[in-house]
C-alpha cells in the first residue's frame, strides 16, 4: 500500500459544505468529544479532528457513541497518524469503536463518494467480501469451495467463511479472489453505519460525573421516566428523545458563574439545527443573548412533569 498522501487538503467543514451538507459552528466553548455536526438529507454525522488519533480517550469516545445513537447519527474521527505511524490513504481505522480516516479519505467519501476497501485491524489489512456475489459467481464458473481454495491459495474455510460473511479477507487473497473471478467482490465501507448502542454502562457513569450539578439533577429527576441521556463531553448537558413525538430535545443547564454562556448557546443552536433537534436552556437566571433557544428558568421546573410539558415550553 501507498503511505498516506501528504498533499494539502481542503478541512472537513469545507469538504462537507462543498458536497451540500448543513455545517454546525465549531463545539470549542468548552471540552466537547466533537467538533462538527453535519447532515445531509437523512445523513447526520458527527466528526472529531485530531492529527494522532491514539489522542482520542475510551471515555471520549464513548461519549461520541452515545450522543450519535441518541441523535441518529454516524461518528467519525479524522487523524493523520497513530503514534507516530502515518496513516494508511483510502484505509479504515478504528478507535475505540468509532471509524477514523484520513482527511485525504475523508474527501474522497464526501466529494466523490469513493468508500474505502481496506480495514486496519490488529495484525494487519483486511477486506469485506461480498458474500452474495463471491457465492453467486462461483457457482456460475460452476467451481466447488475446494476448487477456488486451492485456485488462490487459501483454505476451504477461509472461503466458507468470507461466503458465510464470518472472516474478512487479506488484501492479498481478496486480490487474488478478484483476479479469478473477474468481478469485484471487496464490499466498500460505509462510515455512515450507525454504531452500535453501548450507553448503558455509560450513562451510569455520566450521572455520577455530574452528581454535583444540582440543577442538572432536579433535570434528570423530573424527566427519569422518558429517554434522557446526560453528557458532559458536549456544547449541552442532555438529550431528550420523545419517539411519540418523533423529535428530540438538546438541552443545557446554565448558572449565573457561566461565563461563555452565550459562545456555548450559540453552538447548542447550531448542533440543534443540524440534527434537527429543538435547543432548550434551563438557567438559574440569566438568559442568553441568543433568541433561538427556548428558555426556561430553574423556578418553573417544578411544573414540568413529563417531555410533554417540556415541549409546551419550547418556542
Amino acid at each position: 500500500m501507498i503511505n498516506a498522501e501528504r498533499e494539502k487538503v481542503n478541512a472537513p467543514e469545507t469538504v462537507l459544505k462543498e458536497a451540500g451538507f448543513i455545517v454546525s459552528e465549531k463545539c470549542f466553548s468548552r471540552p466537547s468529544c466533537f467538533d462538527y455536526a453535519a447532515r445531509k438529507d437523512e445523513k447526520i454525522i458527527l466528526i472529531k479532528v485530531q492529527g494522532d488519533i491514539e489522542n482520542f480517550s475510551p471515555e471520549d469516545s464513548d461519549e461520541l457513541k452515545v450522543i450519535s445513537k441518541c441523535v441518529s447519527a454516524a461518528s467519525l474521527f479524522i487523524g493523520e497518524k497513530t503514534r507516530e505511524k502515518p496513516l494508511e490513504g483510502d484505509t479504515l481505522y478504528s478507535r475505540h469503536g468509532i471509524f477514523a480516516v484520513t482527511p485525504k479519505t475523508f474527501e474522497n467519501i464526501i466529494l466523490h463518494n469513493v468508500y474505502p476497501l481496506i480495514q486496519a485491524k490488529p495484525g494487519g489489512y483486511y477486506v469485506q467480501i461480498d458474500c452474495e456475489l463471491l457465492r453467486r459467481r462461483r457457482q456460475e464458473l460452476d467451481l466447488s469451495v475446494g476448487e477456488i481454495a486451492e485456485m488462490i491459495g487459501t483454505s476451504r474455510r477461509a472461503i466458507y467463511g468470507y461466503e458465510r460473511r464470518m472472516t474478512k479477507a487479506s488484501v492479498a487473497a481478496a486480490y487474488n479472489l478478484i483476479y479469478v473471478l473477474g468481478v469485484p467482490i471487496a464490499k466498500p465501507i460505509n462510515i455512515f453505519e450507525k454504531t452500535e448502542n453501548q450507553h448503558k454502562c455509560f450513562v451510569s457513569k455520566a450521572r455520577h460525573v455530574i452528581a454535583k450539578n444540582k440543577l442538572l439533577q432536579r433535570v434528570l429527576r423530573k424527566l427519569n421516566r422518558c429517554s434522557m441521556t446526560s453528557v458532559k463531553k458536549a456544547p449541552f448537558d442532555f438529550v431528550v428523545s420523545v419517539p411519540e413525538e418523533e423529535m428530540k430535545i438538546i438541552g443545557a443547564v446554565a448558572n449565573n458563574k457561566e461565563r461563555e454562556l452565550n459562545r456555548r448557546v450559540d453552538e447548542i443552536v447550531s448542533v440543534s439545527r443540524t440534527v434537527k433537534a429543538y435547543p432548550v436552556l434551563i438557567t438559574e437566571g440569566q438568559g442568553p443573548s441568543n433568541k433561538n433557544i427556548s428558555c426556561i428558568r430553574s423556578e418553573e421546573l417544578s411544573k414540568i412533569k413529563n417531555p410533554q410539558d417540556l415541549l409546551r415550553k419550547l418556542n
